[in-house]
């Protein structure tokens, strides 16, 4: 008997009609012999609702542990919800909150990390025939015993750790759209669905804004071999998997373009180019668990240097009030921030055996008359950041001269 491990996102179970089919989906797999069990996100736009009372109440920055008590809430609802309709269609079903399914977390409000899975009551009910539900995005502190969240998308990291926890054959992941795309479909309508995808180009896509799956969760599945398959809860048809390199048929030098607008840019001027102040400064972010990307360095002059870095939008305020006290003791001139700023990627397996694929990309973005202000790099991936009014520009220009697309007129180069 498999297990398959099934994660629905919030569209996928959007409302009463929307529970009520994601219900018949899963009878289905349970009645064609499965162990089944399913992660569920909060209902539609809940999460979004429920950060905005907390604002509304508690201001910008409410207490962290009391906001992760709330916004579990969401899940809890859709568990319960699931429950019952499959109860409704004679199907025996179980639902645990993250806690219960013994997902444990570190400390670290907001965006906790699974450090263990002890998956005794979720196996037990198996066992038992039932269905097995599990509120998503949440565990429960080693330390604190406190309720935790794992981040936004922290749903697909519920559903893939608990696949290779009880060694799932399959995690199968549904979403609103059909599989990974090489571009964003609604960018560029000539995206063309990936069949597979490689953990590590996946793992560069989802860091660098692909909102398909969230980047700790292909991290689980390539540390445990958990093939993940991206599918849509709106069809049957076949997704895109995700999985080990030796899995890909095609020998496409590049997978796709990604983009992310959620990044600001922060300029510290005028610090001293001796060693040990850029030590100092990002030890200062990281403390305050400010997840810091792309970064670079000035040339210095007359000792002195300019740093530039991107970040999170929404943590601009905190890395400011880090870091403008800290000028003081560095003796540094000031903190500049742009919050009006994206980046657009570039990622394939390919690059590696293949050189030209940066000078190709600027080139496109040249003539499409977008301005570079950093670039970053990694074995496959080449990423810059850009205007942010000029991102739906660039990731066209970069899509199409690359020949990602199903449109006839693209001529493809891979």
């Amino acid at each position: 008997m498999a297990i398959v491990v099934q994660k629905y996102g919030g569209t996928s179970v959007g409302d009463v009609d929307r529970m009520k089919r994601v219900a018949d989906r899963v009878s289905r797999t349970h009645r064609d012999g499965n162990q089944t069990v399913v992660v569920v996100s909060a209902m539609g736009k809940t999460t979004d609702d429920l950060v905005s009372m907390a604002a509304d109440i508690g201001g910008e920055q409410p207490p962290q542990r009391e906001l992760d008590i709330l916004l579990t809430s969401g899940e809890r609802i859709s568990m319960a919800l699931l429950a019952m309709a499959l109860h409704e269609r004679g199907v025996q079903a179980k639902s645990f909150t993250g806690s219960q399914a013994g997902i444990i977390t570190d400390a670290v409000h907001g965006k906790a990390r699974i450090v263990d899975i002890t998956p005794g009551r979720v196996q037990e009910a198996l066992d038992g025939g039932y269905v097995v539900i599990v509120a998503g995005f949440q565990g429960v502190s080693q330390d604190t015993k406190d309720i935790t969240t794992l981040g936004r998308g922290g749903s697909d990291t519920t559903a893939v750790a608990l696949a290779a926890a009880l060694d799932a054959d399959v995690c199968e992941i549904y979403t609103d759209v059909d599989g990974v795309f090489t571009a964003d479909p609604r960018i560029v309508p000539t995206a063309r669905k990936l069949d597979v995808v490689s953990y590590e180009e996946m793992l560069e896509l989802a860091a660098q804004g692909a909102k398909v799956l969230q980047v700790r969760s292909v991290e689980f599945g390539r540390n445990h071999g958990v093939r993940i398959h991206v599918r849509s809860s709106f069809s049957y048809t076949t997704g895109t998997w995700v999985g080990p390199e030796e899995d890909k048929v095609e020998d496409a030098i590049i997978s796709g373009v990604a983009h992310d607008t959620s990044e600001a840019k922060l300029t510290i001027l005028g610090l001293p180019d001796r060693p040990g102040v850029a030590a100092r400064v990002f030890t200062e972010l990281a403390d305050a668990n400010v997840n810091v990307d792309m970064i670079v360095q000035n040339v210095s002059a007359d000792g002195r240097t300019d740093i530039s870095f991107t970040l999170p939008r929404g943590d601009t305020a905190k890395a400011q009030a880090i870091l403008e006290p800290l000028l003081d003791d560095v003796d540094g001139a000031g903190v500049l921030v742009d919050p009006d700023v994206a980046k657009v990627s570039l990622v394939g397996a390919g690059m590696k055996t293949n050189p030209g694929i940066a000078a190709k990309m600027f080139s496109a973005l040249s003539a499409a008359d977008v301005n570079i202000e950093m670039i970053s790099t990694s074995t496959i991936r080449v990423s810059v950041v850009v205007a942010k009014d000029d991102v739906e520009t660039a990731v066209q220009a970069v899509h199409a001269v690359f020949g990602l697309g199903d449109d006839a007129d693209e001529g493809r180069s891979h």
